[in-house]
């Protein structure tokens, strides 16, 4: 279990992913797990030059890019705590399974090992 002390409460969910990110890493060396870089506070002017360059409201934090079973690919929303999805994740969640890709929320590093262990193996 991994623990943090001293973190506010709005990096807790990066540390969490950041934690199963470098778990994925050692444990699946051959296969490509990688950030989708949605959230965060921009000022106008780069919101507006992120979304010409196509960031999508909702899109999961990770993915997995590997067909498993019947799916193509695997999605992966963190969430840590209580935290809810938005309107916009739980609408991208529905379209992804809708395309042929698993999805998963995980609020845990025990979570996401379960998850991507299943995927995987």
């Amino acid at each position: 279990m991994v623990k943090y002390v001293n973190t506010k409460p709005r990096h807790l969910e990066s540390k969490l992913q950041q934690a199963c990110v470098r778990w994925f890493k050692i444990q699946y060396p051959k296969e490509t797990i990688f950030a989708i870089p949605n959230g965060g506070k921009r000022n106008a002017l780069e919101a507006k030059i992120m979304k010409g360059e196509g960031v999508l409201a909702g899109v999961s934090d990770l993915f997995i890019m590997k067909p498993s079973k019947n799916y193509s690919g695997f999605f992966i929303e963190m969430k840590i705590g209580k935290g809810k999805l938005s309107e916009y994740q739980k609408e991208f969640l529905t379209i992804a399974k809708s395309k042929g890709y698993k999805t998963a929320i995980c609020y845990s590093f025990d979570d996401f090992a379960k998850e991507v262990n299943n995927y995987l193996n």
